[in-house]
């Protein structure tokens, strides 16, 4: 999954009204709704805005005809295969309607060029495990961890051997208690934390 690194905006004028995305990460629908608040301005015309959350999404044309404003910013944030991200448009009129393709083209574009320009993120899906190995068996399960990419979150030293949790990469679980099992002759073993 791809998201963005932190907040980032952008700025557009069209024919005299002032447009402003703001677009941030975001983990939940409830925080994507607590983003849209904290950035939208009492004072613009209108903060339209669009999150998607996986399979959750939600648009809001914030008073501007229907479809103009909050399905273009969704639009974007598909457009730019981005994840987990909220995008508010705040737009001030500037007193030239623009009609409904010239909204659409306005609030998407500018959803669109704030998402294209931030700096993104790969987010990979991690899983928790506890290795419990004997005493001789560790400098192998060292090695092991850090060529399958898991981290060591938690060690501790017991009468008959280490125990020590690990968080990993989703997509590497199998392979790493796979090559635990062979490196060890099964001494060392994985099991869910407790």
């Amino acid at each position: 999954m791809i998201t963005l690194a932190g907040r980032t905006s952008h700025a557009l004028e069209v024919r005299k009204s002032r447009f402003v995305a703001l677009a941030a990460p975001v983990a939940s629908p409830d925080e994507a709704l607590a983003f849209v608040a904290s950035v939208s301005d009492p004072g613009a015309t209108h903060n339209c805005w669009a999150y998607r959350i996986g399979d959750a999404y939600r648009s809001s044309d914030d008073g501007e005809p229907g479809g103009t404003a909050g399905r273009p910013i969704l639009a974007a944030i598909d457009g730019q295969g981005v994840d987990h991200v909220a995008v508010v448009v705040t737009r001030w009129y500037g007193g030239i309607k623009l009609g409904a393709g010239g909204l659409v083209r306005a609030y998407g574009g500018c959803a669109a060029e704030c998402l294209r320009t931030a700096v993104r993120v790969e987010v990979v899906a991690t899983v928790t495990l506890e290795i419990v190995s004997p005493f001789d068996e560790i400098g192998v399960v060292h090695t092991l961890l850090a060529r399958h990419g898991a981290m060591r979150t938690a060690e501790s030293y017991e009468p008959d051997g280490v125990r020590i949790a690990v968080t990993v990469p989703g997509d590497r679980r199998e392979a790493l208690e796979a090559t635990l099992a062979d490196a060890t002759r099964g001494r060392a073993r994985t099991r869910a934390p407790e």
